[in-house]
């Protein structure tokens, strides 16, 4: 190519080198700067001295950049520097999901003003195309729900606790070790990481601006060895879903929670550190994608992707570089309470070992409009409690958190070990 996008980046981590690599020999692109914090440290990637510098700043502003690729993640400086790369008339390229999911709204609105684009494939599943496809083979459809498994640590964990039958404490301590989960694991563990990506793609396929702080929230920290057991007698596996869905009154229910899945489901054969993404509407139906949702070069192949199709559309001449990727949508979304969300439960508990404690659960139950799809007795424990499982027909969450705690309060019940919902 006679001239090259020139490229600044920001990072030089896991991505960041494989992104290096992958762009070896590519005469579309030319890497001008890239930002590292230890300009000293020895690295994976082989780049002239004069490339790297300690100064991210240097990179947003300099004049001679095209596109500014930040690989940095979190916030702070990220979104400082995303900021200075628009304002200086750069397009940008992220991978950074807590970036978009928090200030999206901004930094979309600066983008539009200095007609300038900000593509972040990469953001939410890794190696899956996901938000090209939405927005282009998908754009003629009226998507009513998105959901999916979108944090390969925690379905790493869970794959294991199913396949091996070991605790959350030993099975993350594994992750850790292996490389697959962070030493502070609490992004990936309670949540937050899948949050991010929901919120993005929920904003995307509704067309709506998604508060990401509004988005209900649990993690797969309370799941126990012995909920896996029970969730596959039952017919089902344990997986940590993100869900949105538009429902009839233009309101948004969006959160992420573990949830019982049945094994009829293909998404529920989605396994170790893979992602999946089901989209649902009108007239495809349902698709699902699925692939390698973090690592090295999956994260660089989004990332890649993103950079040679801004490459392409410059070289053609085009002042306004992929304008379908542009974020077109000002309304905020509605966003349903989570007590007042219908979901089908799994509850774990133990009782006294006396007769009337089916009788009581029942009365509890029935009181707060929740009926059982099937309870079980899963034998006598040590202490001479006995274990109670049930599944609910659909429910109002209102009316379980009631239940729930009119059996917490009941002298006949020993503990509430868990309630999960169940994907229906």
């Amino acid at each position: 190519m006679e001239n090259p996008l020139k490229i600044g980046i920001l990072g030089l981590g896991t991505v960041g080198s494989g992104v290096v690599k992958s762009l070896e020999g590519n005469d579309l692109v030319s890497i001008k700067k890239v930002a590292v914090r230890n300009i000293n440290k020895k690295r994976s990637v082989n780049l002239p001295v004069d490339v790297l510098t300690e100064d991210s700043f240097s990179v947003v502003n300099d004049k001679d950049i095209d596109v500014v690729v930040e690989l940095i993640g979190g916030t702070d400086p990220a979104y400082e520097l995303v900021k200075t790369a628009i304002e200086n008339k750069k397009h940008v390229v992220s991978a950074n999901k807590e970036l978009i999911a928090t200030y999206g709204k901004e930094l979309f609105e600066l983008a539009k003003k200095n007609n300038v684009i900000i593509l972040y494939e990469a953001a939410v599943a890794g190696g899956i195309p996901i938000i090209m496809p939405i927005k282009t083979s998908l754009c003629g459809n009226k998507v009513t729900k998105v959901a999916g498994i979108l944090n390969g640590t925690t379905n790493y964990i869970l794959t294991k606790m199913t396949d091996e039958g070991a605790d959350f404490a030993e099975t993350l301590k594994q992750a850790q070790e292996l490389g697959y989960a962070e030493a502070d694991p609490t992004a990936d563990v309670e949540g937050f990481d899948a949050a991010y990506k929901i919120s993005i793609l929920a904003s995307i396929v509704f067309n709506q601006r998604i508060d990401v702080k509004k988005v209900y929230r649990e993690g797969i920290s309370k799941i126990t060895s012995t909920d896996i057991q029970y969730a596959d007698e039952l017919g089902y596996k344990i997986k940590l879903i993100a869900k949105a869905e538009l429902l009839d009154g233009g309101s948004v229910d969006i959160r992420v929670h573990p949830m019982l899945v049945s094994k009829k489901q293909m998404i529920s054969r989605i396994d170790d550190v893979l992602n999946a993404v089901m989209v649902e509407g009108f007239p495809v139906g349902q698709v699902i994608f699925s692939g390698p949702g973090a690592g090295e070069f999956p994260t660089a192949s989004s990332v890649i992707g993103d950079i040679l199709c801004l490459a392409q559309e410059m070289e053609a001449g085009d002042k306004n570089p992929l304008a379908m990727m542009q974020c077109k949508h000002e309304t905020a979304a509605d966003i349903l309470d989570i007590k007042n969300s219908h979901n089908k439960y799994y509850i774990n508990l133990t009782a006294e070992n006396v007769p009337g404690v089916i009788g009581k659960l029942g009365e509890i139950c029935g009181k707060n409009n929740i009926n059982f799809v099937s309870i079980l007795q899963k034998g006598i424990l040590e202490n001479d409690t006995a274990r109670v499982i049930i599944l609910t027909s659909m429910a109002l969450e209102a009316d379980i958190q009631k239940a729930v705690e009119e059996m917490t309060n009941s002298s006949i019940i020993k503990d509430i070990t868990n309630v999960i919902r169940v994907m229906d």
